[in-house]
């Protein structure tokens, strides 16, 4: 599910090994036969195994067979309890259900995804693998299902979009930060994500509106996007075109700012991504969920509680098994990652014999654990009195410290990664540490601009400030301190950027010289101003959708505003700005024929330092807007010929209309 009635059939048996080897390549081979081969390295090299949306699978032909060498015990004289009747006791019968669960989680993993992964692999392939995201039956542990995937993946949707509410969902926060710990832990180069999902916003969606959403995937671990979603479109002629039904980001070559906003927009995500695949990822704590609940459900409502300024990794119980070790006190993944402190979610109350006896070398490896204290095993598999005694003898160890997580954290002497002070909004970071450089990526979780002192777990190195918008780079003020380094800084609105530590320096301290903006001229109305073949005066920059010309008021696509400003004189030790002021959506500027840049995000400025000149300025803004008010102009009662054409009729005759064009005021400010 879903499919097209053409598609549909039996279903496969994902928990039989063999039936999912011969569907798999069945599959493939279709594929193999439709490109003459070109499967691998010089044709198709991945497959996306996208969330989970088929029913409950709950038995395979060989699962009594499977459950024995699995949980130690015959599960035949427990089948009654799958009725829904009791065998010896409540309790017992209720270990026994955690141990069908467990053994048909495992088998999907194992039976499902990794065989598709070797399949794949056999012919040069490799895969993306989703877990489920939310709110499905879902055996299986997100984590587990994308330990061998090359690259793992999750998914985030717009604000709005598949639950209510004005922000991004929770959930999508840890489904992501799932993926990302897989890679930081197994030591996979890449984390993606189904990106920027939307349904029931059909056209509506621009970079500066889907940026606080790309930016929060990143916040998350994400450094790969894989944008949701980009249909085929053959027909050069129909536009928008065609869509997934309801759903998706509508991302493709017929949208409006395909070109105008595309590349400034890919640009931004490309640079972000290319930065946060350096090195490796740094964090303080591992995050133990437990084997009760997947990483989804937990975190539906809210992320972990762990204190301000440190990193954390989830983790779960087969990587705790398999893939950490204890090296000089610190926890070590499989990828070489460390970790000061392993903590236990509540969860962990229930934890099953082999993780209490791995938590138990860990902890006489040197190993610091805080959090949840055991009280049983769920499974009908494991002794108690063993169980307890493994427990006294953990938990009488001084290497399980009492009290909060960062009480913990501090008898260690691991200080906060990063201390932010003096910001009015949230602001979310990454730390990628490289062989030569730390990187450190920052996110501002508002609209409004606010100033911010950071204080970052670096000594000794300068920091330099990175814009992965314009791709340039800048000194910044700080104060070497204490074995840290602070800076002060701005964040505009939904702003990001990174602070890179590189260039070794014995200097504590450095002031940036302080600059100041001013108005230097209003860039007076009226504007010239033509859509497509239409040339119309604005006296006045309003929105496009105040006008009573019906080709204005409905118009979608690229317009062109044109005007000349006067500067007496050019002050070469100066810097002269654009100031477009309120834009939608997107903005390309040129002045006196040279191409100043692309403006897509509050504020809408642009340095025009280069292309300025005294006397006059000729100034040219190609502003584009989204699809919505030219697919509501067409569904008009008097309109004879559409002149858009969709798959779905998403707009009708009183859709409201969406700003569009120049809002305000236009200005040329000077900074010194």
């Amino acid at each position: 599910h879903p499919a097209s009635p053409e598609a549909t059939g039996l279903e496969v048996d994902k928990l039989d090994k063999e039936a999912v080897r011969k569907y798999i390549n069945t599959y493939l081979d279709m594929y193999k036969d439709a490109t003459g081969g070109m499967m691998g390295a010089k044709g198709l090299q991945y497959m996306v195994l996208d969330s989970y949306e088929a029913g409950h699978m709950n038995w395979t032909k060989a699962f009594p067979e499977e459950f024995q060498k699995r949980r130690g015990y015959s599960i035949v004289p427990w089948m009654p309890v799958l009725t829904g009747r009791i065998v010896k006791n409540e309790e017992a019968s209720e270990k026994f259900l955690w141990d069908f669960r467990k053994t048909i989680g495992e088998l999907i993993a194992e039976n499902h995804y990794d065989v598709i992964g070797e399949e794949l692999n056999k012919r040069g392939m490799k895969r993306y693998t989703e877990s489920h995201e939310g709110g499905r039956i879902y055996l299986a542990d997100g984590m587990d299902v994308k330990r061998n995937s090359e690259i793992p993946m999750s998914a985030m949707w717009t604000p709005g979009s598949l639950a209510g509410g004005a922000d991004e969902e929770v959930r999508s926060e840890a489904d992501i930060r799932e993926s990302a710990s897989v890679a930081n832990i197994y030591g996979k180069p890449f984390v993606a994500a189904e990106s920027m999902t939307s349904v029931g916003k059909p056209f509506q969606e621009y970079p500066e509106r889907l940026k606080r959403t790309a930016d929060l995937e990143m916040a998350s671990g994400l450094n790969r996007f894989v944008i949701h979603t980009s249909v085929h479109q053959p027909l050069d002629d129909k536009k928008p075109g065609f869509s997934l039904g309801p759903f998706g980001q509508y991302f493709t070559r017929q949208e409006t700012w395909a070109e105008a906003g595309g590349k400034a927009w890919m640009s931004y995500l490309g640079r972000s991504c290319y930065m946060l695949q350096q090195g490796r990822n740094v964090a303080d704590i591992l995050y133990y969920y437990g084997e009760n609940n997947n990483i989804t459900w937990i975190s539906r409502e809210k992320l972990p509680a762990v204190p301000s300024g440190y990193e954390y990794d989830f983790v779960n119980s087969s990587a705790l098994i398999n893939a950490i070790q204890v090296k000089n006190g610190k926890l070590v993944a499989q990828s070489g990652n460390t970790y000061s402190l392993l903590v236990l979610d509540e969860t962990a109350k229930y934890m099953t014999l082999p993780v209490l006896k791995k938590l138990r070398d860990l902890v006489k490896a040197g190993a610091k654990v805080a959090g949840t204290k055991p009280e049983q095993s769920p499974s009908l598999a494991d002794n108690q009195s063993e169980f307890q005694a493994i427990v006294n003898e953990v938990w009488g160890s001084p290497n399980v410290l009492k009290g909060s997580v960062a009480e913990a954290l501090k008898v260690q002497n691991v200080s906060e990664d990063v201390i932010i002070s003096k910001a009015q909004n949230k602001i979310l970071y990454r730390h990628r540490q490289a062989a030569d450089q730390d990187i450190y990526w920052l996110n501002n979780r508002s609209g409004n601009a606010t100033p911010a002192e950071v204080s970052f777990r670096v000594t000794g190195k300068v920091p330099e400030l990175w814009n992965a918008q314009t791709g340039k780079t800048e000194k910044v003020s700080y104060q070497i301190k204490e074995g840290r380094t602070i800076v002060p800084l701005n964040f505009e609105s939904w702003d990001a950027f990174f602070v890179i530590f590189k260039e070794k320096t014995t200097a504590n301290s450095y002031i940036k010289p302080v600059t100041k903006e001013t108005t230097l001229t209003p860039i007076s109305s009226p504007w010239k101003v033509s859509f497509n073949d239409k040339n119309v005066t604005f006296d006045k920059l309003i929105s496009w959708t105040e006008n009573t010309d019906v080709d204005v008021k409905y118009f979608s696509g690229t317009a062109s505003y044109e005007n000349t400003f006067k500067v007496t004189s050019v002050d070469k030790a100066a810097k002269y700005v654009v100031d477009l002021g309120d834009v939608k959506n997107i903005a390309e500027v040129v002045v006196n024929g040279k191409n100043v840049g692309t403006a897509w995000k509050t504020p809408f400025k642009l340095d025009i330092t280069e292309a300025i000149k005294a006397g006059d300025n000729a100034i040219r803004v190609n502003v584009t807007n989204t699809w919505v008010n030219r697919l509501v102009g067409d569904a008009q009662p008097d309109v004879k010929q559409k002149t858009t054409f969709t798959t779905m009729p998403f707009y009708r005759k009183d859709s409201p209309l969406v700003p569009s064009g120049i809002i305000g005021e236009v200005k040329v400010n000077v900074v010194k």
